[in-house]
Order: C-alpha cells, then sequence, then structure tokens
C-alpha cells in the first residue's frame, strides 16, 4: 500500500462503527449525510483525521504537531486528540469562509493548545 493508504486504514481502523460505508465506497459516496448526531459524513471525517496527520507530519502551520502532540498526551489518546483538533479546524476554516479570509493558523494552534490546558 502506499503511505497515504495505510495511514487511512490506520484511521478507518479506529472507526468501526463506519467500516460499512467504508467498504461499500460506491453506496455511501451516494448517500447524503446531514449534520447531527451519529449522522457525519465519514468521509470527511476521515480526510480530516488525514489533514491533520499531514500537518503534524510537517508541522504546518508551525507548533501544529507540538499542539497536538500535548493534547494527545493530555487525552491519552491520538484519536481522542484528533477529534478535539478537528473542531479547531473546523471552526478555524468556517471563520476563515464566513469572513472572506485566509485561515488563521496562529488561531487554530491557540485554539489546540486551549484544549491541551483545560481539563
Amino acid at each position: 500500500m502506499e503511505a497515504i493508504e495505510t495511514l487511512a486504514a490506520g484511521w478507518i481502523a479506529e472507526h468501526p462503527e463506519w467500516h460499512a460505508d467504508f467498504a461499500d465506497a460506491e453506496a455511501a459516496v451516494a448517500r447524503v449525510y446531514t449534520d447531527g448526531p451519529g449522522r457525519a459524513n465519514p468521509f470527511l471525517h476521515l480526510s480530516m483525521h488525514l489533514s491533520i496527520s499531514e500537518q503534524c507530519s510537517i508541522d504546518q502551520p508551525p507548533g501544529i504537531r507540538q499542539a497536538v502532540e500535548l493534547l494527545a498526551r493530555r487525552r491519552d489518546s491520538l484519536h481522542d486528540a484528533h477529534h478535539e483538533v478537528m473542531d479547531c479546524l473546523g471552526q478555524m476554516l468556517q471563520d476563515a469562509q464566513r469572513h472572506g479570509r485566509a485561515p488563521d493558523g496562529e488561531a487554530y494552534i491557540a485554539c489546540v493548545q486551549r484544549r491541551a490546558t483545560r481539563d
């Protein structure tokens, strides 16, 4: 497998609730996912895990690797940390889109750092 496929397989393994979606990707892609509890789009979720993994691997924006590692240590779980980072990433993208500006990497890292220092 390619490196990205290996990484994706690891994150897919963390989400058994979506194994059926990933096994029948054609049907899953055709499905309409709506916001709400238990209704997350598994492909969007997986892409966020992959994005955060890539950001950490190249430390872009600068400081994200350290912030995610600290959060993962505090939560004793990289997977749980990623889910919290997703909230920060989503907020940063939503703010950028709403205000018509570039994503604010510093605000993103600050959000992750705040989560790492709260209990």
